[in-house]
């Protein structure tokens, strides 16, 4: 299994430095890195979650991003990825829940990931939380440059907002994060009546 873990988070890192992919200079490195890291930190907490399901939902969870930005939650897409995974030998059942749970999670909006099986709730949480570390949302800043400064902070905001609201659900996901997500706030515009 190992191997074909490997496998195929080899080839997310090539499709993902495909220069077509408007985050290609830094999606492997500054977000699924941050997101496996995060979820295998969870985990810990988790020992009855499939540690290969959620390592492999990891690096599947934006899959559809990376080969059509434009319709990127079209379960076409998805499909692909499971394709992929069949084609490196997970068995059909794995493959089939792995596609599953993504889509359950792409969700998150509709449906409660409270919820969800254990594995979902891991892999949603560790990629909310990683927005909030690293230069994800600066990123965001750099690929839109041409938008005007209040509108950045205000889709940052957003950003945070929906993650925080619905994709980090787990608590110890959520009281390691809360000061990360109030500094996001603030950074984007909701300041404290005082600083000291």
């Amino acid at each position: 299994m190992h191997e074909k873990i490997g496998a195929f988070k080899a080839h997310v890192r090539e499709i993902s430095a495909n220069p077509d992919f408007v985050h290609h200079k830094w999606f492997v490195e500054w977000h699924l890195e941050l997101v496996e890291r995060i979820a295998k930190e969870l985990l810990v907490h988790y020992a009855e979650a499939d540690k290969e399901l959620v390592e492999v939902m990891v690096w599947l969870h934006d899959y559809g991003k990376i080969i059509d930005f434009d319709h990127q939650y079209d379960r076409k897409l998805l499909d692909i990825g499971r394709d992929k995974l069949l084609e490196l030998g997970f068995a059909d059942g794995f493959a089939n829940k792995a596609a599953d749970y993504i889509e359950w999670m792409d969700k998150k909006l509709e449906v409660d990931l409270r919820q969800a099986p254990i594995e979902i709730q891991v892999v949603s949480s560790a990629d909310g939380c990683s927005h909030l570390v690293g230069p994800f949302m600066q990123l965001w800043w750099y690929e839109n440059a041409n938008k005007p400064f209040d509108e950045l902070m205000a889709d940052n905001k957003r950003k945070a907002q929906k993650d925080w609201n619905h994709k980090i659900v787990l608590p110890e996901a959520r009281a390691a994060f809360e000061p990360r997500f109030n500094h996001m706030m603030e950074q984007s515009g909701e300041l404290p009546e005082k600083f000291l």
